[in-house]
């Protein structure tokens, strides 16, 4: 058994104090402990404490210590129950002294990852062109249970999906108007689906600002890409010249008649 025989603040922090004991050789400092185990354990000079209280406050301060850590990290911003224990074992807190955290920070309403999932999901929506399935990509990579993944993207409805993926085609129509329709056409598909878009939503968006390019500006894209490859290929004569030419420009989502249409009209113009 030991007696406390002094209790101090620290000078550096004012919510921490040096506890002093005796062990029956004269008093010597032993430990530290936050003013809230201070006060659960009603720590004072004179009380007799053995071992096993000992290892049970230290705990206790770890515990106190951890969560004040974890307190910070969820200062900045809301964070999924996976990230406070990524976070904590970087910051090389002992596994057994997690648990605990958590159980605090659930019972205060710090972590709710039902709650976190629907805030991440609306947050994206305001902020970002993501589509559901990245979304739910990247709950999942957070810890976020498949339920509460699902539930947090109803909150992006099929008719914000539609406006939202038709407003990045009529962004990316400009970009694009040096190529045929169909390779515009396959290559915003390929885009909306990575950015995590239903083939369904795409198909509608697509219709909705009548995806088409008009005869001019098909032809004009046409000319950029047959003069690029008449360069390549002129030195070829005859009938192997003739299927280059047809073969890149088809690759690049040309209508063959249309091919061939500029084809002549380039043969006709070098005569």
């Amino acid at each position: 058994m030991a007696i406390i025989t002094k209790i101090t603040t620290q000078k550096k922090n004012s919510e921490r104090f040096n506890i002093f004991l005796d062990y029956g050789k004269g008093e010597e400092y032993a430990f530290s402990v936050d003013q809230d185990v201070l006060l659960s354990f009603r720590l004072k000079k004179g009380m007799e404490i053995d071992e096993l209280d000992i290892t049970e406050i230290q705990f206790e301060d770890e515990v106190k210590k951890a969560f004040n850590l974890a307190l910070t990290f969820l200062s900045y911003r809301m964070r999924s129950k996976k990230e406070v224990i990524e976070y904590l074992k970087k910051k090389e807190i002992d596994e057994p002294i997690i648990p605990d955290v958590l159980h605090k920070l659930e019972e205060y309403k710090y972590i709710n990852d039902e709650e976190f999932a629907k805030a991440y999901v609306q947050t994206q929506i305001n902020t970002t062109s993501k589509g559901p399935e990245v979304l739910k990509q990247e709950l999942y990579e957070k810890g976020i249970e498949k339920n509460s993944i699902d539930q947090s993207l109803t909150l992006f409805s099929k008719e914000e999906q539609i406006e939202t993926v038709t407003k990045l085609v009529e962004k990316a129509l400009s970009k694009n108007a040096k190529i045929s329709e169909k390779q515009a056409k396959q290559k915003l598909e390929v885009a909306l689906q990575r950015k995590g878009y239903s083939w369904e939503v795409i198909q509608i968006a697509l219709e909705e600002i009548q995806f088409a390019k008009d005869v001019d500006e098909e032809w004009e894209a046409m000319e950029h890409h047959g003069f690029k490859a008449h360069r390549k290929y002129q030195h070829l004569e005859g009938w192997e010249y003739e299927q280059k030419m047809k073969q890149s420009l088809y690759r690049k989502g040309f209508a063959i008649e249309m091919i061939e249409k500029w084809i002549e009209q380039l043969k006709d113009g070098n005569n």
